[in-house]
């Protein structure tokens, strides 16, 4: 089982975006020490919900800081992004950290960002399957051209080729965001791994992996990528000595981060958004993730796990909001939770497009 950390650099109330930062470079840090396998981090504009609006640069800066930690993106949001850019930022890490680096892109949402990056709401509505395309044969071939909707260019190389790292692996790996069937079929027709949200529980993620291996079987995916398809879990994890008192600590912090963070968010076309109720959400994350003592932590990714089939997590370990208390829960994650995970019910490894 490999589980990760799942970075936001949330700012909470009171706090400023220094804060939030200095949190999050140093919980990756302490990830490292504590035996974790990955740190993912996100990706938001203009809202203190995340405070990272480039989870590429925040890759690079973690990959030098450390020495074998995986380090990836949850996510980069591909409609704000030229996909050739960002694949060879995504190529550029590869190389250079040993295969270390994993690019997770998703769709994002309707937001401001489409406005001021000049994106436009047409690259959120339609056109992200030209844009992922784009992407996924910039990292696997030697040179491309293209003649889509959204981007059109000339035969170019491929500089530099991600193949040509001194590891094992041909390209970083690439994950897939998905939040709908729509969603779902993308990744499973092209046999990218998704990423599931944390608002999501064990019985609608087991439906989602049915789901994709379904739409990959009828899309012509070789068995062997199918059967190690790693998908990904998101979710919440806080330690302590009694479940209350690890469900108190989130439910003193987390609503009013997702307050004033998911109230921030404004759509570029005036489209009423309705927010989740801030504590009833936090109630949630403690039912479904593992929020409570280290056995109670171990008991729920083993079962999430035998449940889905899923066997890499990444796991929000900042919802106390406090640096000190993050890394307490990071170094307890490593010291209490992982070695009582055992050999999970379908091995997966990181597979590449």
């Amino acid at each position: 089982m490999h589980v990760g950390s799942f970075v936001l650099a949330a700012q909470f109330p009171g706090q400023g975006p220094g804060e939030a930062l200095h949190r999050a470079v140093r919980s990756a840090e302490v990830a490292e020490e504590a035996g974790l396998d990955t740190v993912w981090l996100a990706e938001h504009h203009f809202v203190p919900y995340g405070t990272c609006p480039s989870a590429v640069t925040l890759a690079a800066l973690l990959l030098g800081r450390t020495r074998r930690l995986r380090v990836g993106t949850a996510v980069s949001v591909l409609p704000t992004a030229h996909p050739v850019a960002l694949g060879e930022q995504a190529a550029l890490l590869h190389l250079t950290s040993g295969g270390r680096f994993t690019l997770g892109v998703g769709r994002g949402g309707p937001w401001v960002d489409l406005e001021v990056f000049g994106a436009g709401l047409e690259a959120y509505e339609k056109g992200f399957p030209e844009s992922l395309d784009l992407l996924v044969r910039w990292l696997t071939e030697p040179a491309v051209s293209a003649s889509g909707e959204r981007f059109t260019f000339r035969e170019v190389p491929v500089v530099p080729r991600p193949s040509e790292s001194l590891t094992e692996d041909p390209g970083p790996e690439v994950v897939l965001a998905c939040t709908s069937p729509a969603g779902v079929r993308l990744a499973a027709e092209r046999g990218l791994p998704m990423l599931l949200g944390m608002h999501c529980g064990d019985e609608e993620k087991a439906a989602m992996v049915s789901l994709w291996e379904r739409h990959a079987r009828a899309a012509g995916v070789p068995g062997d990528v199918i059967a190690g398809a790693a998908h990904v879990s998101a979710g919440v994890c806080q330690l302590a000595d009694r479940d209350g008192e690890a469900v108190e600590t989130l439910t003193k912090a987390m609503p009013g981060w997702l307050r004033q963070g998911l109230g921030a968010h404004v759509t570029v076309d005036g489209r009423v958004r309705a927010m989740r109720d801030p504590l009833a959400y936090t109630e949630l994350l403690c039912e479904l993730h593992p929020v409570g003592t280290p056995g109670r932590c171990v008991d729920r990714l083993a079962a999430t796990s035998e449940r889905t089939g899923i066997t890499r997590f990444a796991l929000l370990v900042e919802g106390s909001g406090d640096l000190a208390a993050t890394e307490e829960n990071v170094r307890r994650l490593g010291a209490e939770v992982l070695p009582r995970l055992g050999p999970s019910p379908r091995a997966q490894s990181p597979a590449v497009p």
